[in-house]
């Protein structure tokens, strides 16, 4: 009695599927990279050195941020504090001079929604020159 044996066949892995599982996630992965894209506002905050003061240009703007909200633009009050009624008036004052030193002054209870809205629409108008302006409190020292 002969009993032959087959040959046995090697089993093969197939790397088909998982090539292409790897190369959609690399696929994925560079694509979602590019939605990271974050919009900053550049702030140059004062240095203290010591010397003396310089002089101020004649022309700047002001905006204050009340308790309550309310938005005043170089001592004139806006009519509500929206992004646009906030950019209309920056651009009236201004007179489209980007270059004019701005300074943003707020109640400590004001939201700080309010302050960032301003910043931003500034930031959107491209002033350059945003300042925060901050009082000390004299029971600090």
């Amino acid at each position: 009695m002969k009993l032959s044996t087959r040959p046995r066949t090697q089993p093969e892995v197939n790397l088909t599927s998982l090539i292409d599982v790897v190369f959609l996630l690399l696929i994925f992965f560079m694509i979602s990279t590019s939605f990271v894209k974050q919009s900053q506002i550049e702030i140059r905050l004062p240095e203290t050195d010591g010397a003396p003061l310089t002089q101020e240009p004649a022309e700047r703007i002001d905006i204050m941020i009340t308790e309550t909200g309310s938005v005043y633009v170089n001592g004139r009050e806006l009519i509500n504090n929206r992004a646009a009624t906030i950019r209309n008036a920056l651009r009236k004052v201004s007179g489209g001079d980007n270059s004019l030193p701005l300074t943003i002054s707020a109640d400590a209870n004001a939201k700080h929604q309010y302050v960032v809205t301003s910043m931003d629409v500034a930031g959107r108008l491209g002033f350059t020159q945003i300042n925060i302006a901050t009082v000390n409190d004299p029971g600090d020292e």
